[in-house]
């Protein structure tokens, strides 16, 4: 029997299943010795930076200072939405949220700049000093705010079976109520960070904590006007993302290659915990009324369901988060006399996802 023979016939003896196998890098996790993106060693003249916040919910930008941030230690620049050299929008599928505010603020939160300095520290507590100079718009910051302005990042859904009207009317018993489900922060242990490194020829490297490494290649290429090809991005592994990574790192990335770009230096850009549960959505708040019909069983005879889905002030997954949720709507049971209302609703919180 030949060697190659004798080893089939030992992996056929061997169950895959109910044996244990490590993970790739469990050795790596428990000894501390696993590499994340701030574990990655800096290169010389790295810089660090931090988001400038809006502290209101939706307004007009009147002005906007640098003059006190510029004067602290270390600060090296201050990044605004004039300084993007490609596309001042994010090459999102809706294209509907800008990379920095530019006229106007749509959610307490939203970055309007990014400050670069020599140390972490130093470019947080000069974001603080940047006076932003806003007047106050009106606010949507309820789902029952958004149905009654009927204000949505993308048209409302109807799915429909049968004549559920008919149904609902005939059935034996009916029950109507309403249900609120809150959203959920993702609460990733790493939090949200991006280092961008400058390479020749106007390329890039970008180390990048993100579920979808394609769409912060494509992201970070649409704002700094570039091909897809100049733009390289590597995520070894997360700690964690549960959603939370999967387009909004390349927010993170976008923002410390653009800083990276004006002052010709390679930035890393990781928030604040404070900063991240600002700037990041969570998942979906969702808001659902509903009357079902049933028989003395408790069998259901016919269903007519509206469910709203907080978005945030732009789309981002909103679409698929809520289709998603239609479709899980009717869980095991055939509807044969159905009436689903979906809205996604927009909202001046930050863009859920």
């Amino acid at each position: 029997m030949s060697d190659s023979e004798r080893s089939t016939l030992q992996a056929r003896a061997t169950p895959a299943m109910g044996t244990s196998s490590p993970h790739e890098s469990a050795r790596a996790h428990v000894a501390g010795a696993a590499t994340y993106v701030d574990d990655i060693a800096e290169v010389k003249g790295t810089l660090h930076a931090a988001p400038v916040l809006s502290s209101v919910a939706h307004g007009r930008i009147l002005a906007i200072d640098v003059a006190n941030a510029l004067a602290m230690p270390g600060v090296r620049e201050v990044i605004l939405a004039r300084d993007i050299p490609g596309d001042p929008v994010l090459a999102s599928s809706a294209g509907d949220e800008p990379i920095l505010a530019r006229d106007t603020v749509q959610f307490i939160g939203q970055v309007i700049g990014i400050v670069v300095a020599d140390t972490v520290m130093q470019a947080r507590r000069a974001a603080r000093k940047v006076d932003v100079r806003i007047e106050p718009l009106p606010a949507l910051l309820s789902i029952q705010d958004a149905l009654s302005a009927q204000s949505y990042v993308l048209p409302p859904v109807f799915v429909r079976r049968g004549d559920a009207a008919a149904a609902l009317k005939r059935a034996p018993h009916s029950l109507s109520a309403t249900l609120e489900v809150g959203g959920q922060e993702h609460f990733y242990l790493e939090g949200q960070i991006a280092y961008a490194l400058p390479q020749e020829q106007s390329q890039w490297l970008i180390y990048s904590s993100t579920q979808h490494p394609g769409e912060v290649q494509h992201w970070v290429a649409h704002a700094l006007g570039l091909d897809n090809h100049a733009v390289r991005v590597e995520c070894r592994r997360m700690g964690g993302g549960f959603g939370g990574k999967e387009t909004q790192a390349g927010h993170l990335a976008v923002w410390a290659t653009l800083a990276a770009n004006k002052v010709g230096r390679a930035v890393k850009l990781r928030l604040d915990r404070d900063d991240d549960f600002m700037v990041t959505g969570k998942r979906h708040p969702f808001w659902y009324q509903y009357t079902a019909g049933f028989d003395d069983s408790g069998r259901l005879c016919g269903l007519k369901l509206l469910m709203a889905a907080n978005c945030g002030f732009s789309a981002d997954l909103s679409g698929p988060v809520a289709d998603r949720a239609v479709f899980h709507s009717d869980n095991a049971y055939f509807l044969s006399d159905v009436d689903i209302t979906s809205y996604r609703c927009k909202t001046n919180t930050q863009s859920h996802t």
